[in-house]
């Protein structure tokens, strides 16, 4: 950080507007760079309440790129079976393509901690309690107004403030999409009785999660509780378990209770000149299959190492672009699917009902068909290819290390030339003599493929066609 000589204007490589999970996540990814970055939060503290409840496959293997997954496999809860639109017949992760073939159970508020304390570690400074009020941007720079009058300056600002986003309207980005048409609740209660997993009828649909110490979340639709501004409190809850489930488990003693609507919409832009937008500034959602943190953290690991490589002057033309061309597709897909999923949840017509029956038989019947949604939830099927190149370009690696956010050049056997050119470029270097359908492969920070080729003799020329390093 760099003092104006009037003490009143920060500056800054990088400022991030939100702590969850997502800016936390961007902060860390930048700061292992060596991107000077900032955190600015609005709340004083940490939320209590865990809005997400889960890591899906691709984001425990993104976790594991940096080393840090420990603390979650050791802590969290392996749920090999997971629901699409609350379905009776529940889609299997097990036989996924990943090391970690499940669903991880693992509240948000931890997850926030855990990120909160790398970012630390790595040297982002977190400003809790502030609020930006402004936001300008030229050619050269990003400046922010806070709500204490203070102005900060950064080469880039990051919007991880969620679906109400100030940055992205600050930044006259457009967020075209559909406004609520169902309503979900959520209470997270105490429970005398173990409740049912899940359940569905005429009134409505619930799913129950349990938070440990005899404490659940029960989540889902209401058929006769559909109003925009409809309260809902521990007697709602109840009544809604009772029509549901046909019990209300003796719920007692409420620490949160909410409701939530599904809107959709989709950032027109991820990028704005200089400010650039992820998780749910990006793509807002009804929350269905705990999808929403899971892309936001996607999101931060595609856009930390690219938008590092921009700061220190070392991008290619176009790689920090590529953030929007690569990510808002996985936006668009986030929508249809979780759009899908509220269709499923709020079956209460004859009409609604029959396709809820069938798609649910076809999860139980089809294998096929329940392991790509599986793959669609756990973001196993996200790749980004690129027209010409090596048919292994932008598809993900679901087992590799790269605790530093280099690159990684990984060939069958001993090049040395082409590991002198990419120690040159600042990549790390690996024989693998049982690496699959290529000579050698390029792997990105964010653990996709960034280059490939069959031939040998090709890989110098290919590291160097790159344009971009990681050279200190």
């Amino acid at each position: 950080m760099n003092l104006g000589s009037n003490q009143s204007i920060e500056t800054y490589e990088v400022i991030v507007v939100g702590a969850g999970p997502v800016g936390l996540w961007t902060a860390a990814e930048l700061a292992l760079a060596g991107v000077s970055t900032l955190v600015v939060e609005r709340a004083v503290e940490r939320s209590p309440h865990s809005k997400a409840m889960g890591m899906h496959p691709r984001t425990i293997e993104v976790l594991a790129l940096r080393g840090v997954e420990e603390e979650f496999l050791a802590d969290g809860v392996p749920r090999p079976n997971w629901h699409f639109g609350m379905l009776e017949n529940r889609l299997d992760f097990s036989g996924l393509d990943t090391p970690y073939p499940y669903m991880l159970a693992f509240p948000q508020v931890r997850t926030e901690e855990v990120f909160e304390r790398r970012a630390l570690d790595l040297g982002v400074r977190v400003l809790r309690g502030h609020a930006v009020t402004g936001l300008a941007q030229d050619s050269s720079s990003v400046t922010l107004t806070l709500d204490d009058g203070r102005t900060l300056t950064a080469a880039h600002v990051v919007g991880a403030d969620g679906a109400g986003s100030t940055v992205r309207k600050a930044a006259g980005i457009e967020f075209p999409g559909s406004d609520a048409t169902t309503f979900g609740y959520v209470g997270e209660v105490a429970l005398t009785e173990p409740p049912v997993v899940s359940a569905q009828t005429d009134d409505g649909a619930l799913i129950s999660v349990p938070l440990g110490g005899g404490r659940y979340r029960i989540a889902g639709m209401d058929a006769h509780r559909q109003h925009r501004d409809d309260p809902f409190t521990l007697d709602d809850l109840r009544a809604t378990t009772r029509r549901v489930a046909g019990d209300d488990f003796g719920m007692h003693d409420p620490s949160w209770l909410s409701r939530f609507g599904n809107a959709t919409r989709i950032a027109a832009a991820y990028r704005k000149g200089r400010v650039l937008l992820a998780g749910d500034a990006a793509h807002m959602h009804f929350p269905a299959g705990g999808v929403g943190l899971n892309v936001g953290v996607q999101d931060a690991t595609n856009l930390g190492w690219k938008l590092a490589a921009e700061v220190r002057g070392r991008a290619a033309p176009g790689l920090l672009d590529s953030y929007h061309a690569e990510r808002h597709p996985v936006g668009l897909a986030l929508a249809e699917h979780t759009l899908a999923q509220t269709a499923l949840i709020s079956a209460t017509t004859p009409e609604q009902r029959a396709l809820r029956t069938l798609v649910n038989d076809l999860v139980g019947t089809v294998p096929a068909f329940a392991a790509a949604l599986a793959e669609k939830l756990a973001a196993l099927d996200v790749a980004y290819p690129v027209a010409g190149a090596h048919p292994l370009t932008g598809t993900r690696v679901p087992s590799v290390a790269l605790p530093e956010g280099r690159p990684l050049l990984l060939t069958r056997t001993a090049l040395p030339e082409a590991s002198a050119v990419a120690a040159g470029l600042g990549f790390e270097t690996a024989v693998r003599p049982d690496l699959p359908d290529a000579r050698a492969v390029v792997v990105r920070p964010d653990g996709h493929v960034w280059w490939a080729t069959d031939d040998d003799t090709e890989v110098a020329a290919g590291l160097t066609g790159l344009g971009t390093t990681f050279a200190d």
